[in-house]
């Protein structure tokens, strides 16, 4: 006699046994792929990835498998290239190969593969990437007024930081405030004041989904998002933040068709929306709401993140070091690399961090040291190897105007003020708080000396 328990007990096992034997045969499957560590059925290489800095594993992996390996996130293969030659090889030298925008499921799910920056439609990005470019250099990317602006910025910034009286404040809330205006003149036509509560909410959302998203609960439901979707946790508050970002941009949108002039274009908004109108009879356009709202969304973020978190860490390393002053790819098509045969659609994570530490590239690779950009005599050299905004075709949009920003934000500050740490600078820790999509710092306070 079979009792209820026991017929329970075995089609468990009967289960488990198919999902074991689905998963080997979707693993063998993938045929001449790279080395890399085994994967397990479903957990793929969780095992291998779960300590909370996933780019320092990967990279630990690397020193076992090679330049170029295979993970696996769940049951995805990931292709992961490390190393300046690789790495130019998958952005530059093939960059056609390597084209398609690789997943990010935590951004995906509400993203839908419309936007600029997070589409794997080849035709979408090469189509809203030309107008981006386009439209934003009209609205002064790139150009004198630009710089004019950053500076007019960053005038306001220096008197935010006076207002503090040499207190202890944390200076992402600062820094973030400028970067976000600056974005905002191209985007929405106009700055915002300091305090003003859309601004600061906005800022909030952003920074607080990137984080998550850069986390251990935000890798956990890269690995397996059809199963984390239903499961409780911080990750959840990803879709939650950025719902009320686009829900802000849409608000936006309206705002200006209400008050349009297709003669008089204010904003990046403002020439989407002619745009739209000028191909209103063209089914297949890919100048329609959806796709606005999502570009001008992901390029505000790209925006302000990078600049906020590049500079809040160059701060923190100044003061450790009073005496000086990645988006992942897939393939295009079945491609072989390397002597591997890789299938269209696979994806690959091209580690910009092995990059800026390569060796091969820099003297002095594991540390700040300006001599790692500077010749014998002490002059600046050029060195192909620093590509913080990635390259090739789909480099960052807006790569001219973050360096602008940076380098006048930056050098305005250290101009302005002698940073002074709460505690001696040897006692400074600059590990990464959160490495993930981002490498977050550590939260700390300085205080601004006016000099």
């Amino acid at each position: 006699m079979v009792f209820s328990g026991d017929v329970a007990l075995f089609l468990t096992a009967v289960v488990s046994c198919l999902i074991l034997l689905i998963s080997f045969k979707h693993f063998w499957r993938k045929g001449n792929l790279p080395p890399g560590p085994t994967p397990l059925p479903i957990l793929g290489n969780y095992i291998q990835l779960s300590k909370g800095d996933i780019v320092k594993s990967l990279l630990q992996l690397s020193k076992k498998y090679g330049e170029v390996f295979t993970v696996y996130l769940g049951s995805r293969p990931v292709i992961v290239v490390t190393g300046y030659k690789s790495v130019k090889e998958v952005y530059v030298d093939r960059g056609d190969d390597f084209l398609a925008r690789g997943d990010l499921p935590s951004f995906d799910f509400l993203y839908k593969n419309y936007g600029v920056a997070f589409t794997s439609n080849i035709d979408r990005w090469k189509e809203l990437r030309k107008f981006s470019l386009s439209t934003m250099r009209n609205f002064g990317m790139g150009k004198r007024n630009m710089e004019n602006l950053i500076q007019e910025e960053t005038l306001c910034l220096v008197t935010e930081f006076k207002k503090t009286k040499e207190s202890l404040v944390d200076p992402r809330e600062y820094i973030s405030k400028a970067s976000c205006n600056t974005i905002f003149v191209i985007m929405f036509g106009n700055r915002c004041d300091y305090e003003d509560s859309e601004l600061l909410n906005l800022i909030y959302l952003m920074h607080a989904a990137f984080t998550i998203a850069s986390s251990g609960w935000g890798q956990l439901y890269d690995m397996f998002p059809r199963f984390m979707r239903f499961i409780p946790g911080r990750h959840q508050k990803i879709f939650i933040y950025m719902k009320k970002l686009l829900q802000y941009v849409e608000k936006r949108v309206e705002m200006n068709k209400k008050t349009l002039d297709e003669h008089n274009p204010r904003d990046y908004i403002d020439a989407f929306l002619i745009k739209m109108e000028k191909t209103s009879n063209n089914p297949k356009s890919e100048f329609h709401l959806t796709n606005l709202v999502n570009t001008v969304l992901q390029i505000i973020f790209a925006g302000v993140e990078t600049i906020s978190t590049t500079l809040t860490y160059s701060l923190l390393l100044l003061m450790k070091y009073p005496d000086v002053l990645g988006v992942p790819r897939k393939t295009a098509k079945d491609i072989t690399y390397r002597g591997y045969s890789i299938p269209m659609n696979t994806n690959v994570f091209p580690i910009l961090s092995s990059v800026l530490k390569d060796p091969n590239c820099f003297l002095h690779p594991n540390e700040f040291n300006p001599k790692n950009f500077l010749d014998e005599n002490g002059e600046f050299k050029k060195n192909d190897a620093f590509i913080p905004l990635a390259a090739g075709k789909r480099t960052c949009l807006g790569e001219g105007l973050s360096r602008m920003e940076l380098f006048i934000f930056l050098i305005t500050i250290l101009q302005k003020f002698k940073l002074k740490p709460p505690i001696p600078p040897e006692d400074l820790n600059i590990t990464p708080d959160i490495s993930g999509l981002g490498n977050f710092p550590k939260p700390y306070t300085v205080a601004f000396i006016p000099q």
